[in-house]
């Protein structure tokens, strides 16, 4: 290689270094925390207490009409809780409504109902700091789901998210999670949404990532001049 064009490749490269030693430290480190812990403790799923499933009766009454549904149903569920029968109807767009077994509409679950399943399905629920309602125009930032929903905090910083027309535990929350989330909006560089995985700025910063990683390469491999021998 010629040594002028060598002398061009290692100035480039040196540049390139600077410009891009933040996000690789960036994504190095974002990296290293998100692998820290296995996924599912991440999403907290360790918390959640195993949930002992009842069959239903033999003589179990379904009292549910499609026909006068006022929107599209998506899933249609049946299950016994606390010993209810109970059938859910979950439509398009994300909402969802329960029946009784004689087919009268469930009331939305109130801020009790919700400790009362936190506290029975989640390992520390009974430990409870906070109660609050957000409506599904305004869910929290570590939750992002257009749902209504009670947000019941406990005292060791797990947020469990609860289902206002669902009744169900629809995310858990932990310290780490919150942490791993801000670890992920800044390996996509996203920290507003932290979704958008392809934007100008990322693929820029990735393709001058690549094009130091090759310069560096190539520079590797430069003729060296031969030593005279003494």
């Amino acid at each position: 290689m010629h040594p002028k064009l060598i002398q061009r490749f290692a100035r480039w490269h040196i540049w390139l270094g600077w410009a891009i030693a933040v996000p690789l430290v960036m994504w190095t480190l974002s990296g290293l925390v998100m692998v820290a812990r296995p996924i599912e403790q991440v999403r907290g799923e360790h918390l959640r207490l195993p949930v002992e499933e009842q069959a239903l009766p033999a003589d179990a009454r379904i009292a549910v009409s499609l026909e006068g549904s006022a929107k599209p149903v998506r899933t249609v569920s049946t299950q016994v809780e606390r010993g209810d029968t109970i059938t859910r109807l979950t439509y398009l767009d994300g909402s969802s409504d329960r029946f009784r077994a004689d087919g009268s509409k469930m009331g939305p679950v109130t801020d009790v109902e919700a400790r009362l399943l936190v506290a029975e399905r989640i390992a520390g629920g009974d430990a409870i700091a906070s109660v609050t309602r957000f409506e599904a125009d305004e869910p929290p930032f570590d939750f992002r789901r257009a749902l209504p929903t009670w947000q019941v905090a406990l005292e060791d910083g797990t947020h469990v998210y609860v289902g206002i027309e669902s009744g169900e535990i629809e995310a858990v929350r932990t310290r780490f999670w919150r942490v791993f989330d801000l670890m992920w909006g800044l390996h996509i560089m996203d920290l507003e949404a932290r979704e958008d995985t392809s934007h100008p700025v990322l693929i820029l910063f990735a393709g001058l990532a690549l094009m130091g990683t090759l310069l560096g390469t190539a520079l590797l491999f430069r003729r060296r001049r031969a030593r005279p021998v003494s």
